[in-house]
């Protein structure tokens, strides 16, 4: 009796220590429809962008395009790599600011100057 009593408190806290574990729930939204400015592969690259991001929340890492092998490498030819990044970079920012519950609210992060006018 004794020898199941022993078992049973060694048992215990090692049963327990298993529950502490914390869930991270993230909302599974498709990605926005991509900017129609955009070429068909920055079109591609903003899906990847938003996909590399909503990744990164959910398994909790600091956010930062830059680290990521498809914006170092971009999975397309040499002369679409610029189009292909922006594409990506815009992506990923998009997610970051409208997040898995929509967009934040006013105010909550600095805006970007107006896009300068056409010449």
């Amino acid at each position: 009796m004794k020898k199941w009593i022993a078992l049973v408190a060694l048992l215990l806290p090692l049963s327990l220590a298993g529950c502490s574990h914390k869930t991270v729930v993230v909302y599974a939204a498709p990605p926005p429809p991509p900017p129609p400015a955009l070429d068909e592969t920055a079109q591609r690259a903003y899906h990847d962008g938003f996909e590399a991001a909503r990744r990164d929340v959910s398994e909790e890492r600091r956010p930062g395009v830059e680290k990521h092998p498809r914006f170092r490498n971009p999975p397309v030819p040499p002369p679409e790599y610029e189009d292909y990044r922006h594409g990506f970079r815009a992506g990923y920012n998009a997610f970051l600011h409208q997040g898995p519950h929509g967009p934040a609210p006013e105010g909550s992060y600095p805006q970007a100057p107006p896009p300068p006018p056409p010449q």
